[in-house]
């Protein structure tokens, strides 16, 4: 895969930086493993869903951690409790210790969180504060005063 220098893009865009810092953890998160495999898909308007294969894990055995818009999904797997040794001829299931981690946009919260034949479901939702959100704006019409034989407009 090809490595991108983001140095020119630090040198002339102001108040650019935290877009350049998306792009080269992108550009190195892509790199890295690709394990367990998600989706991210729209549900909505203002809703997302993250779905993680995650075969084998209990719920005790995952946690999710929101901190500063980067969501932390991290899988430990506990040992094994089973006293009987067991033989292998093919083991294919991963039972290894996961950390994925994602970059939330300003405004998206996790709303929640399933776990359901192997699938840890995500839910987001994106909750722009009133200040934010677009308002109508009525347009008033001037009224006419009449002052000493004079006639002037005011605004309404």
């Amino acid at each position: 895969m090809r490595a991108y220098d983001f140095t020119p893009l630090y040198r002339s865009a102001v108040g650019f930086d935290r877009l350049a810092n998306l792009l080269e953890t992108a550009a190195r998160t892509s790199e890295a493993g690709g394990w367990p495999p998600y989706n991210i898909e729209t549900t909505g308007e203002n809703t997302y869903r993250i779905e993680i294969a995650v075969a084998g894990y209990t719920p005790d055995e995952l946690s999710l951690e929101v901190k500063e818009n980067l969501l932390t999904v991290t899988g430990r797997k506990t040992a094994n409790d089973d006293t009987t040794e067991r033989t292998y001829l093919h083991r294919g299931l991963a039972e290894r210790d996961f950390e994925r981690r994602f970059q939330l946009a300003d405004y998206v919260v996790v709303s929640g969180a399933d776990l359901v034949n192997g699938l840890l479901s995500i839910t987001l939702k994106r909750e722009l504060p009133e200040a934010l959100k677009p308002r109508r704006i009525e347009i008033g019409t001037p009224k006419a005063l009449i002052e000493s034989g004079k006639t002037r407009t005011k605004a309404a």
